[in-house]
């Protein structure tokens, strides 16, 4: 062998063993491989950064929706939500010495209004009265609470709002076109005034008969109108019959409110 050819065989070797001892420090983490094993760490605070964006996300997103406005149902036409009292027919209200008391024992609510007639008298609402409301003007010119619409569970009986002595009892043709019956009652409290007892039905009354307040059936049990009544508006749905009840002094001149009934 030649000697240029005995050095190139020295160097391949020491080239190999080179190579070799490279390879066991990478190996067992020697400083010589810290350049490679350093560069995982850059690489693994991305998560971190990712991690940021659905919490900033989430609380955005919680925000909007909190500032997001929700529009409140119309109230205009609402109505009061049926609350039924039993009364057990205690009084409603007085008119001087006469007391009147609840027509029935199922009441849901009183509207005070003006009456049709000039001398019906001003009724004033008593501590043991069911839920009561004054309803607007109808442009008569009589006493605000000159009557009152007493709303009553459809089937319970009604009874005389006073202690009397039945002065006529009949039906009659209500606004001149509706079927309607009325018991008038002349209160032992005020000989000569009339409790006048409109929009019932089934009379089980007869003129001379005595009655007491709260006892004696005047009628099986409410009418139902064929229109809407005033004393709706402020009452549940759907809507309940109504009793009217009125105090007249019939001393008082009426004036005439239109031509009457053919």
């Amino acid at each position: 062998m030649t000697e240029a050819g005995s050095r190139g065989r020295r160097l391949l070797a020491a080239t190999a063993l080179l190579v070799v001892a490279a390879c066991a420090r990478e190996a067992s983490g020697l400083p010589g491989a810290s350049t490679t094993t350093s560069a995982a760490p850059t690489t693994t605070s991305e998560p971190t950064t990712t991690s940021i964006a659905p919490t900033s996300t989430s609380s955005t997103t919680t925000t909007t929706a909190a500032s997001t406005p929700i529009a409140a149902p119309p109230t205009a036409d609402a109505h009061p939500a049926r609350v039924v009292q039993a009364q057990a027919w205690v009084p409603y209200a007085t008119v001087g010495l006469v007391t009147l008391h609840h027509p029935a024992d199922q009441v849901e609510a009183i509207g005070f209004h003006q009456s049709g007639h000039d001398g019906a008298q001003a009724q004033t609402a008593a501590p043991t009265a069911a839920r009561w409301f004054t309803m607007e003007s109808r442009g008569r010119g009589t006493a605000r609470q000159g009557a009152a619409d007493i709303v009553v569970e459809p089937s319970t009986e009604i009874r005389s709002p006073v202690t009397g002595t039945v002065l006529r009892a009949a039906t009659y043709a209500l606004y001149c076109d509706y079927v309607d019956q009325v018991a008038v009652i002349e209160p032992d409290a005020r000989p000569g005034w009339q409790v006048k007892i409109l929009h019932i039905e089934g009379l089980a009354l007869v003129v001379g008969q005595r009655v007491e307040a709260g006892v004696t059936r005047v009628a099986a049990h409410a009418r139902v109108l064929p229109f809407p009544s005033q004393v709706e508006d402020d009452t549940g749905v759907p809507a309940w019959p109504h009793v009217h009840i009125e105090v007249v002094d019939p001393s008082v001149p009426d004036r005439p409110t239109g031509p009457g009934c053919p």
